[in-house]
């Protein structure tokens, strides 16, 4: 039959039947090592399960079919597979070019990198293609790292561009492509060069795994690299986690779809509300709607900030006055949840006082829209 939609290919896991059973359900195997018959010959061709899991392998092919890449990697978080990027492939007197607005934990982490390795850092707008331009050294810069849309002012950043002045300079594009998932944006698709994302997120959705995720758009010599750093690291996910996050990811797109209509909505209601500024791509007034609707199918995220004119005393009395948003750090899960930014990143966040960020989960829009009414209600 035709190639089929990568939303099939998520509800069945691929169409793969166990062969010992015939069962529909990718089975789990558990097993650290394997057996070596008489002659000393693998039985079955592996040797030991940190980096050889057969039960992480249906994940990997998923997901690197889904972001239409050639081979994808798990790693043991977002964090893990995020930062292997870096380890693997930069050495002392590299550059990096990195998104200012980005998941608050990398950013940090970038810069004990910079001081730590001596790999030189810039931290840009990385929705402007002419700031990019600007802070790339062609022959030193290595890697340019993009997040889109970008955590927790969701700006997006235009692929394109981006993959053409980094690969102008001789430097590899490497997305965070977390919360847009497969669903909305394939960044190869676009030019990257590496897609990761925080599985933890959207492509788990239920908060119960934690894991992370490569898929490169070649089989190159950076990519052997990054498996070969990964064996050598360790930082390998395990077979109940990998099972796990394969059962997330056969509702991915029910779930994915579901989560931004709802946001779409409540984004639009909540920029009704008098005092209340509202950051979603999908709205109009956000600066990158444009690169939005031209980069995002079929939606645009289940993530929505709100700035409130109240300020900080405000945001988090808002957020305390929630009765069906959860307090709590993460997003991409089927509960909303809803978070006082600055008061998780601490003394050296860069975000708004006054931003609370809202996951939006799967449950009735109505339910959600009247918890958001009465807590911002004067």
């Amino acid at each position: 039959m035709n190639r089929r939609s990568p939303a099939t290919d998520c509800a069945q896991a691929l169409h793969v039947i166990d062969p010992a059973t015939g069962g529909i359900v990718p089975p789990l195997h558990v097993a650290t090592t394997y057996a070596r018959g008489s002659d000393y010959r693998l039985l079955g061709g592996r040797v030991y399960g940190r980096d050889e899991m057969p039960t992480v392998e249906p994940v990997e092919q998923l997901l690197a079919r889904l972001e239409r890449g050639v081979e994808a990697m798990l790693f043991a978080s977002g964090m893990a597979s995020a930062t292997a990027v870096f380890r693997a492939l930069c050495r002392p007197g590299d550059h990096v070019v990195a998104q200012d607005i980005m998941y608050f934990g990398l950013r940090a982490w970038l810069r004990r990198l910079s001081s730590q390795w001596q790999v030189a850092l810039d931290l840009v707008d990385a929705t402007r293609p002419e700031e990019l331009r600007r802070v790339v050294r062609p022959g030193q810069t290595r890697i340019v790292w993009v997040e889109t849309p970008a955590n927790p002012t969701w700006d997006v950043v235009d692929l394109a561009a981006a993959a053409e002045i980094a690969h102008g300079a001789g430097a590899l594009l490497a997305v965070d492509s977390t919360a847009a998932t497969p669903v909305h944006t394939r960044p190869i698709e676009h030019g990257a060069d590496l897609v990761m994302h925080a599985a933890t997120k959207y492509l788990n959705g239920h908060s119960d795994v934690l894991a992370g995720a490569l898929v490169t758009a070649r089989a190159d010599e950076s990519w052997r690299a990054l498996r070969q750093y990964r064996h050598d690291d360790g930082a390998c996910l395990g077979a109940f986690e990998a099972w796990l996050l394969l059962r997330g990811m056969r509702t991915l797109y029910a779930r994915v779809e579901r989560q931004s209509a709802s946001a779409l909505e409540l984004a639009h209601r909540l920029e009704r509300i008098s005092g209340v500024r509202v950051l979603y791509p999908g709205l109009a007034s956000h600066p990158n709607h444009d690169v939005a609707r031209r980069q995002m199918e079929g939606g645009f995220g289940g993530m929505v900030s709100i700035r409130l004119a109240g300020g900080r005393m405000q945001a988090l009395e808002v957020a305390g006055r929630l009765e069906l948003f959860l307090r709590a750090t993460s997003l991409g899960g089927v509960e909303s949840l809803v978070e006082h930014r600055e008061t998780a990143e601490g003394t050296d966040t860069i975000s708004p006082p006054d931003l609370l960020r809202l996951s939006i989960g799967i449950e009735d829009v109505e339910d959600l829209w009247q918890d958001l009414e009465q807590a911002l209600r004067p």
